[in-house]
């Protein structure tokens, strides 16, 4: 299957100065995705899935949800990308459709065990998210996903893992610049906080 062929080229994605050549705007990547182009939906992948994992993972807070969840999001990119319209945000339209499918996740739990979304906090694995290499920033990540509110868990996860700017984290989760700032700013606090208590 063509979606699993693309998770497995995982750590072997070239990084976009690295890569030779012209690169192709996510935009031009996904109309080329619409028409059926593998090639193009292979590049769109390497392009985004970091920043779509760290999008989900904020919402989710548990790797192994977060990894079916990113599953499915692309898969349901590569089988709805002709219906994309260009707005100029081709990752804006990738996120709503990886919080749909995070939520209905959500619900179906909620169905199953008869519990609140506020109790779906997944199990302790230790192993948050692959590319966090060193202790430190793993505990770092494991207080944003415990301590912090939804909006400002995806604010510091697309910053720091997926190293998205603020002004590009406004854009797409559609928020003014300043209030990115502020709650990327009181979520650091917050953690400093919670990591000083850890000690």
């Amino acid at each position: 299957m063509l979606f699993m062929a693309m998770m497995s080229l995982g750590g072997e994605k070239p990084s976009p100065d690295k890569a030779g050549g012209r690169q192709d705007t996510d935009e031009a990547l996904l109309e080329r995705v619409g028409k059926g182009d593998e090639d193009a939906f292979r590049q769109l992948y390497q392009n985004t899935d970091r920043t779509i994992y760290s999008y989900i993972l904020s919402i989710v807070k548990n790797v192994q949800d977060a990894e079916e969840i990113m599953q499915e999001t692309y898969l349901k990119v590569w089988t709805s990308a002709a219906a994309y319209r260009p707005q100029g945000k081709p990752l804006a339209w990738m996120f709503t459709i990886a919080k749909n499918i995070c939520y209905m996740k959500f619900r179906e739990k909620k169905h199953e065990a008869d519990v609140g979304l506020d109790d779906l906090t997944g199990e302790e694995t230790g192993e948050f998210c692959p590319q966090l290499e060193n202790a430190a920033d793993k505990l770092a990540l494991q207080a944003a996903l415990e301590i912090l509110k939804e909006d400002e868990r995806q604010i510091v996860l697309l910053h720091a893992s997926a190293g998205m700017k603020h002004r590009e984290i406004a854009a797409n989760l559609k928020m003014p610049l300043a209030t990115v700032l502020s709650k990327y700013n009181r979520a650091m606090k917050k953690m400093e906080k919670f990591l000083g208590k850890e000690e």
